[in-house]
């Protein structure tokens, strides 16, 4: 993840209200990890949202996050919850935990802040690396469609579906700004929080790769990785033209 997204997470308890979790990404994750049984390890785990119901579960569970703010609210939540996890400032392009897991996930886009083919493929050897004898890896990224990617055209727009109410400011409003970079594929927004007392608090920007359906597969093994099944969205609908997700399956090579 680039410097630039860093900012973005350094406001940890923003970001939780902003995107509360819970729903069918965290029944997915966790059904999925109580199937597979045995070590648990998520990349770009954040402030918990995903691992802190599966550590719950009695899975020992590693949770690596780039941002020290992220994991600090991750670790008071799992505190709070009395839920032993441990959690490690890393990059998911490049670490050794000196062990493997049964079970390795990254979700909610956080594999799209690696822009680089080069960074994705880093990423996928590493997680090989850390793959026990019938492991999974499992990992989710949005499905970019093209009309959407179009629509980028740099106008300011607010987001009704993001505000969310703060204990302290209030009512928070967001508005999004974003470009897409096509020979990058990436889009690079910026993202506006403002009370009405106090326009812009934060202003953040955030860079999203995408990664196109026919291109996937082959990052994948470039990673010495097989992608086993694709899935289209959360209650397993096979991956379409019209499917919100790419809910992607993989093994070792």
């Amino acid at each position: 993840m680039g410097l630039m997204s860093q900012a973005f997470y350094s406001h940890a308890r923003l970001y939780d209200l902003m995107f509360p979790g819970g729903g069918p990404a965290v029944d997915f994750y966790r059904a999925d990890a109580n199937r597979q049984g045995g070590r648990v390890l998520e990349l770009g785990c954040g402030t918990g949202h995903k691992l802190i119901p599966i550590a719950s579960d009695g899975h020992p569970c590693v949770g690596l996050d780039l941002s020290s703010d992220m994991l600090a609210e991750a670790q008071r939540k799992a505190n709070e919850r009395g839920v032993a996890v441990e959690w490690m400032q890393g990059d998911m392009r490049a670490f050794d935990l000196g062990r493997t897991f049964d079970f390795v996930f990254i979700t909610a886009n956080s594999l799209l802040h690696l822009h680089e083919a080069e960074d994705l493929v880093s990423c996928f050897r590493s997680v090989r690396r850390h793959l026990a004898p019938g492991a999974r890896f499992v990992f989710d990224v949005f499905n970019p469609s093209v009309r959407l990617l179009a629509e980028a055209d740099g106008v300011r727009r607010t987001r009704e579906s993001l505000s969310f109410m703060d204990p302290d400011r209030g009512d928070v409003s967001v508005d999004v700004a974003e470009i897409y970079d096509a020979p990058a594929q990436v889009t690079r927004g910026t993202w506006y929080l403002s009370t009405n007392s106090e326009p812009d608090f934060v202003v953040a920007p955030l860079e999203i790769r995408s990664i196109f359906p026919q291109e996937l597969p082959l990052l994948v093994s470039l990673g010495g990785l097989r992608l086993v099944e694709r899935f289209g969205d959360w209650s397993g609908r096979p991956f379409a033209v019209d499917t919100p997700l790419q809910l992607c399956i993989c093994e070792s090579a």
